[in-house]
């Protein structure tokens, strides 16, 4: 029986590096909260938080935590994936390069594989922009 796997991912759209991918059998708005309090710490609070229409984001309480933390949300109208672009193009490459490629027999074993080609998509895949260089700056030191 093939099971549905929820998936998000956070990129950084100056950078175009993909900070995290995470995903569960079900993902809820209270594991997306946690899992962007953890990224946001060092770092900081970025200034704006994007979101697609997912189900996971149409849940009051995440925008209710984006306001009290003090970002803003950037919301993307519906039927409008220009507006995301970088995430869309992201998510593209994912699919072509691993997903549709793939079988994954536990979650596990998915996790240690896409975390895998997450690493490497920030570390030596040539982006577009700026200047056809890998995303992450550790790839360039």
């Amino acid at each position: 029986m093939e099971e549905k796997i929820r998936m998000t991912h956070v990129i950084d759209e100056f950078a175009l590096e993909c900070i995290a991918i995470r995903f569960e059998r079900k993902l809820m708005a209270v594991a997306v909260i946690d899992g962007l309090s953890n990224l946001f710490n060092p770092p900081g609070i970025p200034g704006r938080v994007r979101t697609d229409n997912g189900p996971e984001f149409i849940v009051k309480a995440l925008r209710e935590w984006i306001a009290y933390i003090g970002a803003k949300t950037a919301y993307i109208m519906p039927g409008s994936p220009s507006q995301n672009g970088c995430c869309k193009s992201f998510h593209s490459k994912l699919g072509d390069e691993l997903l549709n490629g793939e079988i994954f027999y536990t979650l596990e074993e998915a996790k240690i594989i896409i975390e895998s080609w997450r690493q490497h998509y920030n570390a030596a895949l040539l982006h577009s922009s700026p200047i056809y260089k890998p995303s992450s700056p550790r790839a360039t030191a």
